[in-house]
């Protein structure tokens, strides 16, 4: 299962949206503001894995992210999305 947040990371739904990853075990990939997640302490407790679309985070002048989160092109996600069985988009 992989997870798609565009949030920000104050938001309810950013929030809801972690919850539901780390209760079905899926990993995540942080689009638009839902980005400033990935900077370091931002998904404090998370297991699984976070994918973090790098446009984003340069667009938005982040220089320093979570040594466990990897940055993917829109290419990468497309591919990311394709080889899931269930992928749950969160606003």
């Amino acid at each position: 299962m992989l997870v798609i947040i565009k949030s920000g990371p104050d938001s309810d739904e950013a929030m809801k949206a972690i919850g539901i990853a780390r209760d079905e075990t899926a990993d995540i990939v942080l689009i638009g503001d839902a980005v400033y997640l990935a900077r370091p302490d931002g998904l404090e407790g998370f297991c699984g894995t976070a994918f973090a679309l790098a446009e984003d985070i340069r667009s938005r002048g982040i220089v320093d992210i979570d040594k466990g989160v990897k940055e993917i092109t829109p290419e990468e996600l497309i591919e990311l999305m394709a080889g899931e069985d269930k992928v749950v988009g969160m606003l």
